[in-house]
């Protein structure tokens, strides 16, 4: 029998002595009116004697993390969703009875509700003298050890519950990452933006380049796609009169799992009617800085050991530019279609020969330049063919007016000013179409509906979806993008079968 099964077994025993002497294991009726948190900071300047002053009870919950028994008395660290406190029990203040039976039925881990006053020990830790306690959910299994029982990274992911337990630093990351929402939403909301909420599942898988989740909907009898991304809806409403729009949500993308992609994941797309896409680079600036500020208190952090300036203006250049200053290339062979050829397949790139010009020198730039963006950098200037969806340079038809921002060697936004003539909208769709139809199934799919919107007339605007994860990955120096989603995407554990 494994340990942790023998441990439930004197466990489940606890508990039939419980209900046996007429006690719930899970009780409900318990109210707390404090919380660690609450308490450590009102009297953290208070000494002995005042809070020997302090009149008033206090009843809080958590879950027990330590507990040292002395024989008539026991000291307790219970933990709840702020913090720790400290709890002490004495069998003659809360009863013979009573101090028995916590005795024999507490184990760590265990949910309690305790009541009493504040005291200081000697070493002046902050303390609840218990007056009266109560289980209120038993613990079957044990927690995992602090330091030996959780290191195994697959088992954080797939247990989170047991990471949060024993990790504060896990906590406080999910704690960062809700904060990092709540002011994002802030920042649109102040500026006029309209928080909308459009399709999870569409009958055209449109809006990026990524192969769709597939499922199929009875009552209608068609095929639908959980949504690679919000954009056409977005538009549509842009289409529709509301001049500045954002969605805050779940994107699926049928791809790999690393440490930076996870197959659901978590974006914002906005757009703004009248804007263009530099006027983006600028905002996305303001936005970042200003959760830095306010999250960090300063414009300069560390991720994973590399500092990171977000001081503005942040440096913008081509993607051709980025070619010769970090790829190592020349203005010359670049712009020589067959030497970029060449460089894609010394580089490994795959399928080069039915590629464009354009889409040869995103493939190198991906390959070369990328991992090599470390401070926050704008690339703008992306070739028409891998950007069907934006509005084209003035002066330049083999070019769009788009950026995407990279920040530690990834892309952490993507902007450009929109595409809203319906026919050059309809050109390039069927551009994606026949791309699919040679074999590439992350190419765009044909959205009749979609054009014939932009057919109504869509004002000019400009549009931008950023990675909320990979930016909680930065803020919280995170190497993993399952290190800030609570319960990432996982490959099934071995000898574990999956039934229908």
């Amino acid at each position: 029998m494994r340990a942790e099964d023998s441990i439930k077994d004197v466990r489940l025993g606890k508990i039939e002595q419980m209900r046996a002497e007429g006690v719930s294991p899970y009780p409900n009726r318990f109210r707390r009116n404090a919380t660690a948190e609450a308490l450590q900071e009102r009297f953290r300047d208070v000494d002995s004697d005042g809070l020997e002053r302090v009149e008033e009870r206090f009843a809080l919950a958590g879950r027990i993390m330590s507990m040292r028994n002395f024989g008539k008395s026991c000291f307790l660290h219970v933990l709840d969703e702020t913090g720790q406190l400290q709890l002490y029990l004495r069998k003659n203040i809360v009863g013979e009875e009573a101090y028995d039976r916590f005795k024999r039925w507490s184990d760590v881990g265990d949910w309690v509700g305790a009541e009493g006053r504040l005291f200081r020990t000697r070493t002046g830790e902050l303390t609840l003298q218990v007056e009266r306690l109560e289980i209120l959910s038993k613990a079957l299994r044990p927690l995992p050890e602090k330091f030996h029982g959780l290191r195994d990274i697959e088992l954080r992911y797939r247990k989170r519950y047991q990471d949060l337990i024993v990790n504060p630093s896990v906590r406080a990351t999910f704690r960062m990452r809700a904060e990092i929402i709540r002011r994002i939403r802030g920042f649109f909301d102040g500026r006029g933006f309209l928080e909308v909420e459009t399709p999870m599942m569409h009958p055209i898988a449109g809006g990026a380049a990524a192969r769709p989740f597939k499922t199929y909907h009875n009552a209608l009898d068609q095929p639908l796609y959980l949504r690679i991304a919000p954009e056409l809806y977005l538009k549509r409403l842009l289409v529709g009169g509301f001049a500045r729009v954002y969605e805050l949500n779940k994107n699926f993308r049928n791809e790999g799992l690393s440490t930076r992609h996870n197959p659901e994941f978590t974006m914002i797309e906005f757009y703004e009617a009248y804007a263009r896409y530099e006027d983006f680079m600028s905002l996305t600036e303001e936005l970042l800085c200003g959760l830095l500020d306010e999250l960090c208190g300063t414009r300069s952090i560390t991720y994973q050991g590399v500092g990171l300036d977000f001081t503005p203006p942040w440096k913008r250049l081509s993607v051709e530019q980025a070619l010769v200053d970090y790829g190592g290339f020349s203005q010359g062979e670049i712009e020589e279609p067959a030497a970029v050829r060449s460089s894609c397949e010394r580089c490994g790139i795959e399928r080069v020969e039915g590629m464009s010009h354009g889409e040869l020198l995103v493939a190198l730039f991906e390959e070369t330049v990328e991992e090599k963006l470390i401070q926050p950098t704008f690339v703008t200037q992306y070739p028409v063919e891998v950007s069907p969806l934006a509005r084209s340079m003035e002066g330049r038809s083999d070019r769009v007016d788009r950026f995407e921002l990279f920040v530690a060697g990834r892309e952490v936004a993507n902007g450009f000013s929109e595409l809203n003539d319906p026919e050059e909208q309809r050109r390039r769709l069927l551009a994606q179409v026949e791309k699919r139809r040679q074999g590439d199934d992350t190419a765009q799919q044909m959205d009749e509906d979609f054009v014939e919107a932009l057919e109504f007339g869509m004002p000019p605007a400009a549009g931008e979806g950023i990675g909320i994860d990979r930016l909680v990955m930065l803020f919280t120096d995170s190497a993993s993008i399952r290190d800030v989603i609570l319960f990432p995407q996982m490959r099934p554990e071995k000898g574990i079968a999956h039934r229908e």
